[in-house]
């Protein structure tokens, strides 16, 4: 089976670990994995392509110059016929969107991953409406957690096209990881708190940023790392300035050595606000982490309190802050979490076990697009398709 994978990447985030380790599984089989990345004029970002590239995965650019352009709808119809694909298989509302334009009146099934939605504002609402009226054309649709399911649901999409498959990591990965921050900021005697994700309003970096200074209140010598881009960085940057804790955490960026990353933290921390169920929760967990997280999401589905890491309530502070500083006091209880941790990832979430399903999943959507020979049902958008 061939799979051509889209996607308009922002960074190295879930759905591109999601997409990294599908293909790896797939293409150490008789199947092969095949990208499409986007190439956005406005906001480039090859580190999916590039990531791919390094570890032998075929990756194909989709230059888009504009946030409608038809040449990426084209080049999106002739790469699926170049790599013969099977199956084409969308992330996120851009690849949704693009994906069925090039492909609506082709016998080639669509599968799409709903990682989440973020419908913070009126610009934001407006894609997810459009993304969910979209999806109800696809063949079949992948939630990665039941509140994404519940979504789409209210989004009139039928049932029997929604499938829940949990997200997966490929293990090996976090095997033997040599650690590298603390050396690389001169950290080494100290514990170090991380967070993992892009710096954004629903990650709630700010929330973390904030309960540091409770923690130093009565752990002076604990440092912090924040690693992600996005478009709170400059808003970050000026929070850790005001509480005026900048020897104490350092905003490492994008990196391309996130074992390592993990390796170095004691703890891992998610404060998001909003959530489907986050990749970097599972490599943490992966990498034997103690982890506090906010219960949002699908995140209770594998932070269970007190047995496989902590949780607290959204957008308190203070509470985060309360758990980091019990578990930096006990050693014995952070290790306790994070072989429970541990041993949950490799029974319930390898990438093996998510590429089975999708493998399924794949064969189920094939077996569909041709009984309906290629006619999805009555469009719901017209024919002619966008314009600039």
């Amino acid at each position: 089976m061939r799979v051509l994978h889209v996607i308009s990447s922002c960074g190295m985030y879930g759905a591109e670990s999601v997409i990294l380790n599908i293909s790896r599984t797939l293409n150490e089989n008789s199947h092969r994995s095949v990208l499409g990345v986007f190439l956005n004029a406005s906001n480039p970002n090859l580190q999916l392509h590039e990531t791919a590239a390094r570890e032998g995965v075929e990756s194909h650019l989709i230059p888009c110059k504009s946030r409608i352009d038809w040449s990426a709808v084209i080049r999106i119809r002739d790469l699926a016929a170049q790599t013969g694909a099977g199956v084409v298989h969308a992330h996120g509302y851009k690849a949704d969107l693009y994906v069925y334009f090039a492909l609506r009146a082709s016998k080639i099934p669509l599968v799409s991953t709903c990682h989440t939605w973020y419908d913070i504002d009126a610009k934001d609402y407006l894609y997810g409406f459009v993304d969910r009226l979209i999806l109800r054309s696809y063949t079949s649709i992948v939630a990665v957690s039941e509140g994404v399911r519940e979504y789409l649901l209210r989004a009139g999409v039928r049932p029997r096209k929604i499938h829940m498959i949990r997200n997966g990591i490929d293990l090996r990965v976090f095997e033997c990881s040599t650690p590298v921050v603390k050396e690389e900021l001169g950290w080494t005697s100290y514990p170090l708190v991380g967070l993992v994700g892009r710096l954004s309003e629903e990650k709630g970096v700010d929330v973390f940023v904030a309960s540091a200074v409770d923690v130093l209140s009565q752990l002076p010598n604990t440092k912090f790392v924040v690693v992600g881009d996005g478009p709170d960085r400059a808003k970050l940057d000026a929070l850790v300035g005001k509480l005026g804790i900048q020897g104490s955490i350092h905003m490492l960026g994008r990196r391309d050595d996130m074992p390592a990353v993990y390796a170095s933290l004691d703890l891992l921390v998610s404060s998001s606000r909003r959530e489907g169920l986050p990749m970097a929760i599972l490599e943490g967990m992966a990498s034997r982490l103690p982890v506090v997280a906010t219960a949002v999401g699908g995140v209770p589905t594998i932070i269970l309190d007190g047995k496989t890491g902590v949780l607290v309530p959204t957008a308190e502070p203070a509470l985060i802050a309360a758990a980091i500083i019990e578990l930096l006091r006990s050693v014995a209880e952070r290790e306790r979490l994070g072989g429970a941790a541990r041993h949950l990832v490799e029974d319930e979430f390898s990438a093996q076990r998510m590429t089975s399903d999708y493998l399924r999943l794949y064969d189920a959507a094939i077996a569909i697009a041709g009984k309906r020979g290629g006619q999805r049902g009555q469009s719901l958008i017209p024919a002619r398709g966008p314009t600039k």
